[in-house]
């Protein structure tokens, strides 16, 4: 199972929260563009790696191979087990820069990138990439065995095409294509936000993994929901909406002590994401949305909690005979 990289998302603190529940699998760092870090005299908070985080990889872009080869050792250095390659960050701000996806109409320079890396450093390199740059520009299938020849040991495939953007439906067919050519492994990405997707995902394409994005989204528990059940066969109960608002309480202290007023600031994303589902999600999101500090947040959060909890307690009352199932479901909103 693997985590994939976010922008603005995957920092430590939420790497630390998803492999809370899925310890073996693979966690990405944000996205770290090669050339900022030439100049710099010490390396920065988004490539840091807590010594206990593995399996890690950094994740880097750019257009230029040296610059990519001298940041994977880098990479390296800071404890990154593998070097995973951006070439399908949809964004204009980076493809601009020629890199994410612009590189799929780049195959000479992404080649060439690939080999760079993989000349200077020991460990795999990968690389996360789409099927295309539009409807009329797919050509996944030559791109994917031509960073295979060049030296990626995985690949992993987001099957929707730069335009797209995050629209529409991931063609998970596109995958199952890729996976028929490539002799190395090939993970999917896109629309896998439930171990239900997860499972179907893989019958579809007969990729070797899943990798999960989005939704983990204000629900860090997926991907260790999906790593148990394929595992295991073993379905986790669903998380409570108490136990996801505790989850977000941590997130924003953990945000606190890690970055300060800055991670107070990025908090107010992730606590309204954890935010729905539950009566009065909305009204709640709109009060995190704009928390300016981490007690306030907490304030808002257990008085939220406490809300859950009454409801709940009211329901068993009104139940009209206090069963097993009912004792049960009240202390599961005590979780």
């Amino acid at each position: 199972m693997f985590q994939s990289p976010l922008s603005g998302v995957t920092d430590l603190v939420f790497r630390r929260l998803v492999r809370r529940y899925a310890p073996e699998s693979m966690t990405y760092t944000e996205m770290v563009q090669a050339s900022s870090l030439q100049h710099l005299k010490e390396v920065p908070q988004i490539m840091e790696v807590d010594p206990d985080e593995h399996p890690i990889s950094i994740q880097l872009f750019d257009c230029r191979p040296d610059f990519l080869g001298e940041a994977a050792k880098l990479a390296v250095g800071q404890g990154s087990d593998t070097i995973d390659i951006n070439m399908g960050c949809p964004v204009n701000k980076i493809t601009r820069k020629g890199g994410g996806s612009s590189l799929l109409r780049q195959p000479d320079v992404a080649e060439a990138i690939v080999e760079a890396v993989a000349n200077a450093v020991e460990v795999p390199v990968t690389v996360k990439t789409r099927i295309g740059w539009s409807d009329d520009e797919i050509n996944i299938l030559d791109f994917a065995r031509r960073m295979q020849n060049a030296g990626a040991q995985m690949l992993t495939l987001h099957g929707r095409t730069r335009k797209q953007g995050y629209t529409g439906k991931a063609r998970w067919d596109w995958i199952r294509r890729v996976k028929e050519v490539l002799e190395i492994p090939v993970i999917a990405n896109g629309d896998i936000n439930s171990v239900e997707s997860a499972i179907r995902c893989l019958e579809e394409t007969g990729a070797d993994g899943v990798m999960c994005s989005r939704g983990t989204l204000g629900y860090p528990f997926l991907v260790g929901e999906i790593d148990r059940f394929l595992k295991t066969g073993e379905v986790t109960p669903p998380v409570t909406a108490i136990a996801r608002l505790e989850c977000a309480k941590e997130h924003l202290q953990e945000l606190w002590e890690y970055k300060g007023e800055r991670g107070i600031q990025q908090s107010r994303k992730h606590l309204a994401w954890y935010c729905k589902g539950f009566p009065g999600a909305g009204t709640l999101r709109d009060q995190l949305s704009r928390v300016e500090s981490v007690a306030s947040g907490c304030e808002i959060i257990d008085a939220a909690i406490d809300r859950l909890r009454e409801s709940t307690r009211q329901r068993c009352v009104l139940s009209g005979d206090s069963t097993e199932r009912d004792r049960a479901a009240f202390a599961t909103c005590h979780d």
